[in-house]
C-alpha cells in the first residue's frame, strides 16, 4: 500500500515540541476479555484493521516547517505487556509507530502518542479492533452499531481530516487565566507511574451527581478541586497565601459540532473555584463548577476558542520559521503558560456501549492518560455494564490525592472498590509506598 502522510491536526502540534527524555504525552486504553488473549489471532486482527484506520498506524517525521505524521508500511506486532502503563515512548520508537499494541492474560492494551488521536479515536480503534479479533477467535459475527465499522470499506474522508479548520466562529477568544495551584511531591524512581482504580457502581454515582443538579463530569471534577483544595490548606496554602484550584476538562469537540474524526478533536476548559475568597460546601462547589462547565462549553464559545488556536498556527511568520526555532518557541511558550492553569485534569469517556454478543466477551474497559510534564498527577474515567473505573495516576511518591478523593466518594454515600498496580501501596492502603 502507497504511504500516505497526514498534517499534525491542531492540537497535536505542541506535542512533538514539549518531548523530554523521560516524558512524552502517552495514553493507554485496555479491555479486559472473559478468556486469555490469543497473541498470534490478536496479531491477525491488527492486520486487517490497519488499512481501515490509517491515521492511528503512522511514523512521526520530521519535516523543515513541521512534524508530520506517515503511515506504517506493515502493522505493528503486539508484545506482551512488559512493565507498568504509559512507559517512555522513545524518539526511536515513535519514529517507528505512534502506536504500542500490549496484552497480558486475559488484557489487550493500545498506548497511543497523544500527537495521533485523543481518547475518544484511541478507544474507538480499541473497540473495533476488539470486534475484530473477538470474530477471528470465535467465528461469529458482531453487528456494526455504535462506533464499531466495517473493517472492509474505506476509510471515511471525515475520519481523517483536521476538523479543527472547520468548526472556528467569526470572532476568536482569547485564554487569560489566573495561574492555580500546583501539586509537588517526592518524584518516583525510574519514572514509575503509580495507578489507583477506585471502581464505582454507576447508577450510585448518576444519583449522587442529579442529587446535586450536576453531570457526573461537573460531579467528579468537584470531588477533585475539594481534594486539591485540603492538599493546598494542609501545605499552608490558605487566606491570601492560596491560589485558584481549577481542574482541567477536556471536551469531545464530536458533540459539540457533530463532526467525527478519528484525530484528535478536543479542547480543554479550566474550571473551579477561588479559595481566597472563603470556605465552600460541596454543594457550593458542585452549583459553581457545573454553571462554569455548562457555560464554557457552549458551541459559540468553543468555536471562538478553536479560531484563536487555529489563527496561530495559520499566521504566515509562523509557517516560515524552520522546525528547530518553531519548536524552541512552542517549548518555550509551553512552559511558561501551557500548564499553569489548572491543577490536574479529568477526563471523563462517559458509558460505553456495545452489542451484546460483544459485551458478553468483555469483562471491563480502562482509560488512563499519562501525567502531563509539571502535572504529577492526573485522573481519567470510563464506564461499562453498570461499574465506572477512576482512574488516578501520579509519578509522585505520596499518594494524599487518591485518599482524599476515594474517602470523600465513600463519605457521599458512593462504595468503592480499590486497586492499584502498587502491591505496597495497595497493601498500605494508599500508604507513601
Amino acid at each position: 500500500m502507497k504511504k500516505q502522510w497526514y498534517r499534525l491536526d491542531n492540537a497535536a502540534l505542541i506535542f512533538p515540541a514539549i518531548i523530554r527524555k523521560n516524558w512524552n504525552n502517552v495514553f493507554r486504553v485496555s479491555v479486559t476479555l472473559k478468556e486469555a488473549v490469543d497473541p498470534e489471532i490478536l496479531n491477525q486482527a491488527i492486520a486487517i484493521l490497519k488499512p481501515r484506520f490509517p491515521t492511528c498506524f503512522v511514523r512521526l517525521r520530521v519535516g523543515f516547517f513541521w512534524y508530520y505524521l506517515e503511515t506504517v508500511g506493515e502493522a505493528p506486532k503486539a508484545r506482551e505487556d512488559y512493565a507498568y502503563p504509559l512507559t517512555q515512548m522513545t524518539k526511536k520508537e515513535l519514529h517507528s509507530c505512534c502506536v504500542r499494541f500490549l496484552y497480558y492474560e486475559n488484557r489487550i492494551a493500545a498506548e497511543f502518542f497523544h500527537s495521533v488521536t485523543d481518547g475518544t479515536g484511541g478507544m474507538t480503534l480499541l473497540q473495533n479492533l476488539t470486534a475484530v479479533y473477538l470474530e477471528q477467535k470465535n467465528g461469529n459475527q458482531i453487528p456494526r452499531e455504535g462506533r464499531l465499522v466495517d473493517p472492509k470499506e474505506a476509510p471515511k474522508r471525515e475520519e481523517t481530516r483536521d476538523c479543527f479548520q472547520d468548526c472556528g466562529a467569526p470572532g476568536a477568544i482569547g485564554r487569560g487565566e489566573e495561574t492555580a495551584y500546583h501539586l509537588t511531591g517526592t518524584p518516583e524512581v525510574k519514572g514509575f507511574r503509580h495507578i489507583v482504580t477506585g471502581v464505582l457502581p454507576t447508577e450510585k454515582l448518576l444519583e449522587k451527581a442529579h442529587e446535586a443538579g450536576v453531570t457526573v463530569t461537573a460531579f467528579l471534577a468537584a470531588v477533585l478541586a475539594e481534594a486539591v483544595g485540603e492538599v493546598q490548606a494542609r501545605r499552608g496554602g490558605i487566606g491570601k497565601r492560596a491560589k485558584p484550584v481549577k481542574i482541567t476538562i477536556p471536551v469531545n469537540l464530536r458533540k459539540t459540532f457533530g463532526m467525527e474524526t478519528m484525530r484528535n478533536f478536543t479542547l480543554a476548559v479550566n474550571i473551579g473555584y477561588d479559595p481566597r475568597l472563603g470556605e465552600y460546601t460541596h454543594e457550593e462547589i458542585c452549583r459553581l463548577i457545573g454553571h462554569q462547565l455548562a457555560a464554557e462549553t457552549i458551541r459559540q464559545k468553543m468555536a471562538g476558542r478553536v479560531t484563536k488556536n487555529v489563527g496561530q498556527q495559520q499566521s504566515i511568520f509562523l509557517r516560515l520559521i524552520p522546525l528547530p526555532v518553531k519548536t524552541f518557541f512552542m517549548r518555550t511558550v509551553y512552559m511558561l503558560s501551557g500548564e499553569k492553569k489548572g491543577c490536574l485534569n479529568l477526563s471523563n469517556m462517559g458509558e460505553l456501549r456495545l452489542p451484546e454478543e460483544m459485551a458478553e466477551a468483555i469483562e471491563r474497559f480502562e482509560f488512563i492518560i499519562g501525567v502531563q510534564y509539571t502535572y504529577p498527577n492526573n485522573c481519567s474515567v470510563v464506564s461499562f455494564r453498570g461499574k465506572t473505573y477512576i482512574n488516578m495516576i501520579r509519578s509522585i511518591e505520596e499518594s494524599e490525592l487518591e485518599r482524599l478523593v476515594f474517602s470523600r466518594l465513600v463519605e457521599l454515600g458512593i462504595p468503592v472498590e480499590i486497586e492499584s498496580n502498587s502491591p505496597r501501596a495497595a497493601a498500605r492502603r494508599f500508604g507513601r509506598g
